[in-house]
């Protein structure tokens, strides 16, 4: 049986180094919190115990981890290597397509979970928080992402609902 936490399937995504990826996506990814934050401010206070907790999203298919720190201050959404992994408080890891699914609620993230497919490592109370404060969120935080890049940006999340059947 192979463990979920060190099993990745073979990407489908392209090889490209990591390094100049992740700083590129820095100032995108930095946009999309700020956004977030201005725009679902209750989103932050519904998870305020862990405002300032570390959590790492790992998407198997991507070759970096995303490192989250919902502070409505000072956010944090930026890539991170994923060998070694930073240190953090709770840990994330699945599909691409189900992550962001389960941002959106599309998914059930307690079936994913007892299915093996979602693996959580760490403060699962800051978890549950970040799951619970997503829940609440009215509308899609994937569309309002995507929205922010223009035709662009609904068109690559077009996409990748498309080829995830979503």
């Amino acid at each position: 049986m192979t463990d979920a936490t060190t099993h990745r399937p073979a990407s489908r995504w392209p090889t490209l180094p990591t390094a100049p990826v992740r700083a590129l996506l820095q100032p995108v990814l930095a946009r999309v919190v700020r956004r977030i934050a201005r725009r679902h401010p209750e989103m932050f206070a519904r998870i305020a115990p862990y405002q300032q907790a570390d959590f790492l999203i790992v998407a198997r298919e991507l070759p970096f981890a995303l490192h989250l720190r919902p502070d409505p201050e000072q956010p944090v959404f930026r890539a991170v290597p994923r060998d070694p992994l930073p240190d953090h408080d709770a840990r994330i890891e699945g599909p691409f397509m189900l992550l962001l699914n389960l941002v959106d609620g599309e998914d059930d993230g307690d079936a994913a979970f007892f299915s093996r497919d979602l693996v959580i490592s760490g403060n699962t109370e800051a978890v549950v928080s970040l799951r619970n404060a997503l829940d609440d969120v009215d509308g899609s935080i994937a569309q309002e992402t995507a929205d922010l890049f223009g035709p662009p940006g609904r068109a690559v999340l077009g996409a990748l609902r498309r080829r995830s059947g979503t």
